[in-house]
């Protein structure tokens, strides 16, 4: 038997799961859990100046490592602060632990009154997998195995322990071996394998196929399937295409990418899915970036559809083989039954003539990119971009309307490379990960490509990347405004014009400035010949940067799919 602390508990509890940091903002009753952190020999706490943002940063070790997130929050408001984080956790599948404190036992459950005093287990019920109170300080590595259990099984997420401040502080007697329990004594470390029935039926439909596609969603990834995914495609010599999550399954210098796998990703992709006739999803959610107005993909196509989560399987749209696995598991199977059959990839003149389609969208987007006017086109500045960035760069894609632009022109040659948040949509979680993503990989470029609006709500971590001497390069399309809603707007019929802009105006900050006032590098750039030159400074500064690239609203060509995709509702 061992004598610990609550928070001591805690932390050693989760130790085997190889976290490499905690986030959060201190607080008093945290304090026996932040004690614990600053002795732990691999575990590194990382304070950050907002606790959202600080979730934020969790998330995003899950989605470029695999291994588990970790943030802590204080009782009250502290831990109201951590929704937003939480949030994109939730909608995108990310393990996460969340660590919120409270008050003492004896106040709480049912509240008495105190100061600070909130719910926090109600409150987070909606966006966690899972989430508890630790009412005897005895059952903590029970429940943070618990937790890590629903953390991952199934459909991954968000999961949450609120640990009251004398459970936190107080002493208790564990069993040594408590502690010592790896991953496999409390939860699955694989995943489910496919039937040998489902397989057959996959690869019977994927070889009879005259016009196959394929599609990789983040569980691709997740399950470090992207060669498994990539071998298939080459096998069945198939069009493939990877969405916000699973960017990079598929290079997109691969012969056989169209585009990105999204309503926006361009006349390839949305040609592929009205002429398929057999379609395999791999952990793809068919949320309405996928779905469109309900019509993106053809009415009679065949689809195989692959997930660990058996409630994604037929949710949104009808399967004729619908396979709960691991995404690797499965691939590795399906890849075997067509080696045995069929060890040619087949001439597909499809696959060729979506190529000639996906190159004259880029084409077309190659064209705005020369645009030269008095203020910047935003092709111009995203095409400086995507051939300037170093080739090791990792890459947050923030911004709502910034993002089109960003993932049609910056290559994404890896998994784990180019970061988007499809499933929240959280403006201002760009700077956040590209914190954690410096972290993780302190030798490699780090950059946030964010729109003025988006980056407003996380712009304070400038300072934590100074304080940490982290020197991420956040690029910002600044068009002095909320585009896409003034858009919108107009197109409703609301005027604009003596002081009426419903709050849509952003015009007079110097966001080059603000990063000077941080104790970074800033600078401001009007001409997109003048981006690499400023990107090179950006990057010899060894400072936390930003570089302010004034840009006009343009709509996106894929502006019109996204319109009708966020007011269709149904589908």
């Amino acid at each position: 038997m061992i004598r610990l602390a609550g928070g001591d508990a805690l932390l050693r509890a989760m130790g085997a799961e190889r976290i490499p940091f905690v986030f959060g903002v201190v607080g008093g009753k945290l304090g026996a859990f932040l004690h614990a952190a600053s002795r732990h020999p691999t575990i590194r706490y990382i304070g950050a100046r907002h606790e959202g943002n600080a979730a934020m940063m969790a998330s995003c070790v899950n989605a470029a490592t695999g291994q588990l997130g970790v943030v802590v929050g204080e009782c009250g408001s502290g831990g109201g602060n951590l929704v937003p984080g939480i949030a994109i956790a939730n909608a995108n599948n990310l393990p996460m632990l969340v660590v919120t404190s409270n008050n003492q036992h004896a106040a709480s459950y049912p509240a008495r009154g105190m100061f600070a005093e909130m719910d926090t287990e109600s409150v987070f019920r909606p966006i966690t997998k899972w989430n508890a109170a630790v009412h005897d300080g005895r059952r903590i590595p029970e429940l943070v195995h618990r937790a890590l259990n629903e953390a991952f099984t199934g459909r991954p997420g968000p999961v949450h322990l609120d640990v009251p401040q004398d459970i936190m502080r107080g002493a208790f007697d564990y069993e040594e071996r408590a502690f010592s329990a790896q991953p496999a004594a409390y939860r699955p470390i694989f995943g489910p394998a496919p039937t040998a029935s489902q397989v057959t039926a996959a690869a019977d439909l994927l070889i009879g196929a005259k016009r196959p596609l394929l599609l990789a969603g983040g569980g691709v990834t997740a399950a470090g399937a992207t060669e498994n995914f990539r071998a298939l495609a080459a096998a069945l010599n198939a069009a493939a295409a990877a969405t916000q999550m699973g960017n990079g399954s598929i290079a997109s210098d691969d012969p056989r990418f169209i585009g990105l796998a999204w309503v926006c990703g361009g006349d390839g992709f949305l040609r592929a899915c009205r002429e398929a006739d057999v379609v395999l999803a791999v952990c793809c959610r068919f949320s309405s970036w996928l779905r469109g107005d309900g019509t993106l993909l053809n009415a009679d196509a065949r689809l195989v559809h692959i997930d660990i989560d058996a409630h994604a399987i037929g949710k949104y749209v009808p399967v004729t083989v619908g396979i709960c696995a691991d995404a690797k598991c499965a691939l590795e199977a399906i890849n075997a039954a067509v080696a045995a059959r069929r060890p040619t990839a087949p001439r597909r003149d499809w696959v060729q003539e979506l190529g000639i389609t996906y190159r004259s969208y880029r084409g077309t987007l190659d064209k705005l990119a020369e645009t030269r006017d008095a203020v910047m086109h935003p092709a111009a500045l995203a095409h400086a971009i995507g051939v300037s960035l170093p080739a090791d760069a990792l890459i947050a894609f923030d911004g709502g309307h910034t993002t089109f632009w960003s993932n049609d022109f910056t290559p994404a040659p890896a998994p784990r490379t180019r970061f988007n948040e499809p499933g929240m949509s959280q403006l201002g979680f760009g700077l956040p990960w590209a914190i954690a993503l410096k972290l993780l990989h302190p030798a490699r470029p780090v950059f946030n490509i964010t729109g003025d609006g988006a980056f407003g709500f996380t712009l304070q971590e400038l300072d934590t990347a100074r304080r940490l001497g982290l020197p991420v390069i956040t690029i910002i399309h600044n068009n002095a405004s909320w585009g896409v809603i003034k858009l919108g707007f107009e197109k409703a019929g609301f005027e604009f014009g003596a002081g009426a802009d419903y709050g849509t105006g952003l015009a007079g900050t110097d966001y080059a400035a603000i990063a000077k006032g941080f104790g970074g590098h800033g600078e401001t750039v009007e001409r997109s010949e003048d981006f690499k030159p400023a990107l090179q400074r950006a990057l010899a500064s060894g400072l936390p940067a930003v570089i302010d690239c004034r840009v006009r609203f343009v709509p996106h060509p894929g502006m019109a799919h996204f319109a009708r995709m966020s007011s269709a509702g149904v589908g």
